[in-house]
């Protein structure tokens, strides 16, 4: 399974840092490649856009508060992009919603709270039953 990251420059310390923890996953990067200030659209839409398009199984977005990466993410048809602070959040972000994008604050969280997140967020399978209702009417 391949998964999208990116991150702006608020994110790429943990974008990084995840990148060695999940050594075993297929990450494709789409930036950003240092911590110089950038625009998170920059990054975020082209991991959206290969999500939604089928290219990604998944995605991971970071920036500072995590809430231009969602406002990005979530831009993209087809895209249910979740902003996770806890494991709890990222379990039903994926039970409930099927949440194909997870975003991640970099500058509030640590990086083993985030490995946490993560694995949940990959863990978890999506219910469907009225969950799949609920996803039918966003997509219309």
């Amino acid at each position: 399974m391949k998964i999208a990251i990116a991150s702006d420059h608020a994110g790429f310390e943990l974008k990084e840092q995840i990148k060695l923890v999940f050594s075993e996953l297929d990450f494709e990067d789409f930036g950003t490649d240092s911590q110089k200030s950038m625009d998170y659209p920059d990054t975020g839409r082209p991991a959206s856009e290969a999500v939604a398009s089928g290219a990604c199984a998944k995605g991971i977005l970071i920036c500072g508060s995590g809430i231009g990466m969602s406002i990005t993410a979530n831009k993209v048809k087809g895209i249910r992009a979740a902003l996770c602070f806890n494991p709890d959040f990222a379990r039903l972000s994926r039970m409930h919603n099927d949440s194909n994008i997870l975003v991640l604050p970099g500058r509030f969280i640590a990086t083993a709270y985030a490995v946490d997140i993560i694995k949940v967020w990959l863990e978890t399978p999506f219910e469907g039953g009225r969950h799949q209702y609920r996803i039918d009417k966003i997509e219309k």
